[in-house]
């Protein structure tokens, strides 16, 4: 069954049942208000983005994207394809990254992986499409579904922040793992991307950014 979509109506519809749910929600949105939508436009080059930003901040991704943008001219499937992974490397990518995005771009290229038609599969088998994709772990599927197709029950598997943020709010003595994230997740259901942009709000506001 696909997932509800999150828009800017449904993002405050999210957060008000989750605020009337959980006590701690109740009071990220008491202080801080709604959180923003953090939106993505779908496809190959918000891919790349996400890829890019793994295991590092997102100012270092961005910076790197907007570096290999006005280095290819824009980030298309047949850009990086013919850049190949010895050019992305001249521009900063890591070897591992370039070869992600490389890779990413055979694909699509190819036809093998058409991503204009995940949205009219069923998530789970669409999710699989993209995790066969060498690079293209959990966390950086689950943040393409939660940022660019939308999907409101999405969770970042991992997610560094989120995992900061949920030791913070439920004044744990360590940060959870990955598994223990889902288990707190799992209370917000069906609106745990609406719950992840809550925590990230509140992660950056506790550190003044």
């Amino acid at each position: 069954m696909q997932q509800k979509t999150i828009t800017d109506e449904t993002l405050r519809m999210g957060v008000d049942v989750l605020a009337e749910r959980d006590s701690v929600l109740y009071r990220i949105r008491d202080r801080l208000g709604y959180p923003p939508l953090w939106a993505r436009e779908p496809g190959f080059a918000s891919l790349v983005h996400i890829i890019l930003e793994q295991r590092v901040s997102i100012k270092a991704a961005a910076t790197m994207f907007q570096r290999l943008a006005s280095h290819l001219g824009s980030v298309t499937p047949e850009l990086v394809q013919k850049a190949g992974e010895s050019e992305l490397r001249q521009v900063g990518l890591t070897r591992q990254k370039a070869r992600y995005c490389v890779e990413l771009a055979n694909r699509v290229a190819s036809g093998a992986l058409e991503l204009s038609k995940l949205d009219t599969l069923d998530d789970a088998q669409g999710r699989s499409h993209l995790l066969d994709i060498p690079g293209l772990g959990p966390w950086t599927v689950d943040v393409y579904y939660m940022m660019a197709l939308r999907r409101a029950n999405a969770w970042p598997q991992g997610d560094l922040a989120l995992a900061s943020a949920i030791q913070d709010i439920k004044q744990l003595e360590a940060r959870p793992t990955r598994d223990e994230q889902l288990v707190f997740a799992e209370q917000w259901q069906p609106w745990r991307a609406v719950a992840a942009r809550m925590l990230w709000m509140h992660y950056l506001d506790a550190r003044g950014q």
